[in-house]
């Protein structure tokens, strides 16, 4: 791995597109920088200084520009905390607000001068906060287990609510809890902003503390006379790709209109200018990224802005829409922040000296996604990335992304890198239940069918060996989280097909990962995986452990301590239990680390031991 690999992302625009604030990962844990774009001191750019050690996993501007709000885990937990300090760079300040000792604090937004928060304490049960960064005081609009609140403004709250694979949208405004769109079971309502409600969105920016107070009484018991609100939201409901959606609440109902949708693709996410001028769009072409932008006065669909890479996100706007931040990527373009104008459609270099990562070959910018055919006829989205010597290929490896709905795209990976430029094949497939592909192929693995996606990844072993893109003795299997599993998995229902496996963070036993998860996750997953009483006999077939003896092929086990999203006892139960029956593993725990392991020097750790695992592996292969 190129440990000088610097991965700029996140970033947060200020209002008056003056400045903004990302992340930074270049060293030690992701940390949060400000920069400045206009006025005296453009160019500079400060650190943000926070007294807890960790990864900062997030940055926003406040509407009124006066403060930064971070999300920051701990040692590289997956419980976060949120701190605020003040854009004055000479004011060193920094103040825990969320007040969570014991459970998870998620930064959404701000709403005005307040943060917009969800606190999720050891009972799994979230409630949906406005903090005021002055002095702490908490305003609960929502408390439910599963609830997640998407936005807030003057008296009406957005809030998710549903497990995994079955969101739905409600609105709380005055004494009542609309629910934004029909029933459509399945549908996924996750995503949306409040627009106005007869005053612009850009209001915000205008409250006080104490005038934001007033628009949010504790019992959410007020403007019952309001008239109506208006929203954006992002949604499948009643189709099969994400689309955005106006919906207006008012007196006389709900009702609801299309403002940009397509037949073959669905939108990963939009953000609107304070003053309701500009909305931009990111669309999702099979992996690829396509950045449009919408006139919302007369919802004018301008052609799409090129990309300087293939893959983008995180999108910001600043209040008037004069400019719009993202993060780019490419498999040889290490994560960047770029700015651009939406009406002159040019592009601000930022970083002024990029730090270009290991070139990934075998992918260019004409490259388009590989399809593989299952054996019951559905076709898989994949991505291949060759060594730059194909003859030289030592071997290769199919490698699963996590979620499961999650999904391969042809964005910087530091590990595919290294695996590639070592002479291993990358093959980066979406098997069924992958994001991207539309809300059928997103189910195509709930409960009983999961037994279809574990036979997706022998199918790409198929794949590999019939177009002679590898040796069939030197295929080894890898994946992260859910792609850990998956990968425990298709080890144990397929074990004549693999030389070798990695399993990072990955669930070992379905029944297990239910009893110790965190409860919030436990709650969500059960339409995904089955219920941990109902459908036991299912998650016992399921469970790589239960089969444990099957697995054959040697096996890097690998975890973060602090992760309570799989808990790191998944992994050691595995690696005992291959002890015992005398396979060869190896366990690789990163003590100052989560599911994420986040730290550089952990990654780079987490490179050179699979790419040297997976070369001993493929050594071993007698000819």
């Amino acid at each position: 791995m190129a440990h000088g690999v610097r991965a700029l992302y996140g970033a947060s625009l200020s209002p008056d597109a003056t400045a903004f604030a990302h992340l930074v990962d270049d060293g030690g844990y992701p940390r949060a920088v400000q920069r400045f774009l206009r006025g005296q001191r453009a160019s500079s750019s400060r650190d943000v200084e926070l007294p807890v050690t960790g990864p900062v996993t997030r940055v926003i501007h406040s509407a009124d520009g006066h403060w930064l709000a971070c999300q920051v885990a701990p040692d590289g937990a997956n419980r976060s905390q949120i701190w605020i300090v003040t854009t004055d760079p000479d004011d060193r300040m920094a103040r825990r607000i969320d007040g969570e000792e014991h459970g998870t604090a998620e930064l959404i937004g701000w709403d005005g001068t307040r943060v917009a928060a969800i606190l999720t304490g050891e009972d799994g049960i979230g409630r949906s906060c406005l903090i005021d960064p002055g002095d702490g005081f908490t305003n609960v609009l929502d408390r439910r287990s599963g609830g997640r609140l998407v936005d807030a403004w003057a008296g009406a709250a957005l809030i998710r609510v549903g497990p995994r694979g079955y969101h739905e949208m409600i609105m709380l405004h005055g004494d009542s809890e609309v629910a934004l769109l029909p029933s459509d079971p399945g549908s996924v309502t996750a995503a949306g902003v409040i627009l106005d409600d007869h005053h612009p969105r850009r209001i915000r920016s205008g409250l006080t503390g104490e005038e934001t107070r007033l628009h949010y009484p504790s019992k959410m018991c007020r403007n019952a006379g309001l008239g109506y609100v208006r929203a954006l939201v992002l949604s499948d409901n009643g189709c099969e790709y994400t689309r955005l959606l106006e919906v207006t609440v008012s007196e006389d109902g709900v009702s609801y209109f299309v403002v940009a949708e397509r037949p073959d693709c669905g939108i990963d996410e939009f953000a609107v200018s304070d003053d309701l001028s500009t909305i931009a769009l990111l669309w999702n072409l099979q992996g690829r990224s396509e950045l449009q932008i919408i006139e919302y006065s007369d919802y004018t669909l301008a052609p799409p802005i090129p990309l300087p890479g293939p893959v983008a996100g995180e999108l910001s706007i600043s209040a008037g829409g004069s400019l719009v931040a993202m993060t780019i990527q490419g498999p040889d373009q290490p994560r960047t922040v770029e700015l651009v104008n939406p009406r002159t459609r040019e592009w601000e270099l930022i970083d002024r000296k990029p730090t270009r990562g290991p070139v990934i070959t075998g992918f260019t910018a004409e490259s388009e996604p590989e399809r593989i055919t299952a054996r019951d006829g559905l076709s898989l989205n994949a991505w291949l990335f060759r060594p730059p010597d194909v003859s030289e290929s030592t071997g290769a490896v199919v490698y699963l992304h996590g979620g499961p709905e999650g999904q391969a795209r042809p964005g910087y990976d530091e590990i595919f890198a290294r695996l590639v430029n070592d002479g291993i094949t990358v093959l980066a497939p979406n098997v069924r239940g992958s994001g991207g592909f539309g809300r059928t192929f997103v189910h195509a693995d709930d409960k009983e069918k999961r037994f279809a996606a574990i036979d997706d990844v022998a199918d790409c072993v198929r794949f590999l060996v019939d177009n002679k893109l590898a040796d069939s003795r030197r295929i080894a299997c890898a994946g992260w989280s859910y792609g850990g599993y998956l990968t425990l998995a298709a080890l144990t229902f397929h074990p004549d097909l693999f030389a070798a496996g990695v399993s990072i963070c990955g669930m070992s036993d379905l029944g297990t990962f239910y009893r110790n998860t965190e409860p919030w996750i436990a709650d969500a997953a059960y339409p995904e995986y089955g219920h941990p009483v109902n459908d036991r006999e299912l998650l016992d077939r399921l469970s790589p452990l239960q089969r444990v003896d099957a697995l054959t092929a040697p096996l890097l086990v690998v975890h973060g301590a602090h992760d309570t999203n799989v808990p790191v006892g998944e992994s050691e139960q595995i690696v005992e239990a291959l002890r015992r029956a005398g396979r060869d593993v190896r366990y690789l725990l990163f003590d100052d680390d989560g599911h994420a392991i986040s730290k550089r020097e952990n990654r780079a750790v987490l490179a050179d031991a699979m790419s040297d695992w997976l070369h001993k592996a493929f050594a071993a292969v007698t000819v």
